[in-house]
């Protein structure tokens, strides 16, 4: 057995020797000893750790604790859109099915919801015959609101085309509310840990689901709110949901709207002027001017997302108003950025599929309408040349078409 006092000298804490053989500790107990042991011997704070990391690298391991790791979490309080989807009538569809087959339509049903879902949401859980999505959580959009509402539409006609074993159609009934939340601590162990979503909007879209009909999306009022005119809804009054005190009042999703632009489907009629932008407001003015006395103009407006790109593009359509100029508005919609093989483009006159070479003819066509001279397209961009010792590059970018000066 190896003499204790002999090692605490060699680690040069020979002085609390004594205190050890007080408690009558040897040098076989030393792997039992915790933090908490070690400060009752009236180690200070540089010693007592140089004594546990000694004890840790003596038996090859870390030293022993009596307090657990800290636990930081992961949650974090953010606006967020919830989505309760139900399968509508699947108890009496259960008590009439084989459970083998119930359990194929329940796994149909699944797949139609979780697939529209997965394109624009979070699928936060499966339960049955419901499934719970987070629009907003774990990334963030300035139209989470629309996505949800955008993928529920979808969501009741994906499960419309779905057979009923017992004849018919399947329906669901969708919930959505709007609001803050405390989202992203894990709960639960193993296959049953989820995100936890802590607030009154989890409840508010579950109670507005009960209040849908089979086949109807039902928002709550701050939803309504941030879907501008992006969508039909309906108004239809105020009713008594279970766990509230007062009445709430209720919207039902008919149809979506297809507008020129997002930004003009969201805003307030009256908005407000442009502060902090006189600049880039004087540049794009120039512009136009120029482009009226007969100098074709393109101009590349980026940025981050919400700092005011439209709001800019709005005004500078609100000053060329008075010139009654030939508008063509055409962007791709964020609710189809997954696909790969064409772009969703829309314009005032009309909204169709677009492949990469029909995009680039658009294109080049509309330059060419206002008198340029197209050289050889190459990919999908075309080089323009609209006057002389002037030439611009127009190209087809992911959120619509774009044009940058070119040396």
């Amino acid at each position: 057995m190896a003499d204790l006092g002999d090692w605490l000298n060699g680690l040069g804490l020979g002085k609390y020797a004594a205190a050890f053989a007080e408690q009558e500790i040897d040098f076989d107990l030393l792997p039992l000893l915790t933090e908490g042991d070690v400060r009752e011997l009236g180690l200070p704070i540089g010693p007592r750790r140089k004594l546990l990391e000694a004890i840790a690298a003596l038996h090859g391991a870390t030293p022993t604790r009596d307090t657990k790791p800290e636990w930081r979490s992961q949650a974090e309080r953010r606006q967020l859109t919830v989505m309760f989807v139900d399968l509508a009538n699947s108890t009496p569809l259960a008590l009439r099915l084989d459970p083998e087959a119930m359990r194929e339509v329940l796994r149909a049903f699944q797949d139609a919801v979780t697939g529209e879902i997965g394109r624009l949401g979070y699928v936060a859980k499966l339960m049955g015959d419901g499934v719970l999505a987070y629009f907003g959580w774990p990334r963030a959009h300035e139209d989470d609101a629309e996505r949800a509402v955008a993928a529920a539409l979808a969501i009741t006609e994906a499960v419309a085309r779905l057979a009923s074993p017992i004849g018919g159609k399947l329906t669901c009934r969708v919930g959505i509310a709007t609001g803050l939340v405390v989202v992203g601590d894990l709960v639960g162990k193993g296959a049953a840990q989820e995100h936890a979503v802590v607030g009154p909007t989890p409840n508010l879209a579950a109670r507005l689901q009960e209040a849908a009909g089979p086949g109807e999306v039902m928002i709550a009022e701050t939803t309504r709110r941030l879907l501008g005119t992006s969508f039909v809804v309906d108004g239809i009054g105020e009713r008594r949901l279970k766990g509230h005190d007062e009445p709430i009042p209720l919207f039902r999703v008919l149809r979506r709207e297809f507008r020129e632009s997002r930004f003009g489907a969201r805003a307030a009629a009256d908005l407000g002027p442009i502060i902090g932008r006189e600049a880039e407001l004087a540049a794009l003015r120039r512009a136009w001017e120029e482009a009226k006395l007969g100098s074709g103009q393109v101009v590349l407006l980026t940025g981050e997302a919400g700092i005011g790109k439209s709001r800019l593009l709005q005004a500078l359509a609100d000053t060329a108003a008075d010139d009654e100029p030939a508008r063509q508005v055409f962007q791709c919609s964020p609710l189809h950025s997954d696909n790969h093989s064409g772009r969703s483009c829309s314009n005032s006159r009309r909204r169709r599929r677009l492949s990469n070479k029909a995009w680039l003819r658009l294109m080049t066509a509309i330059v060419v309408r206002s008198g340029a001279k197209p050289s050889m397209p190459w990919r999908d961009s075309c080089t323009v040349r609209p006057g002389p010792g002037r030439r611009l590059l127009c190209s087809r970018m992911p959120n619509g078409p774009i044009a940058r000066p070119s040396s």
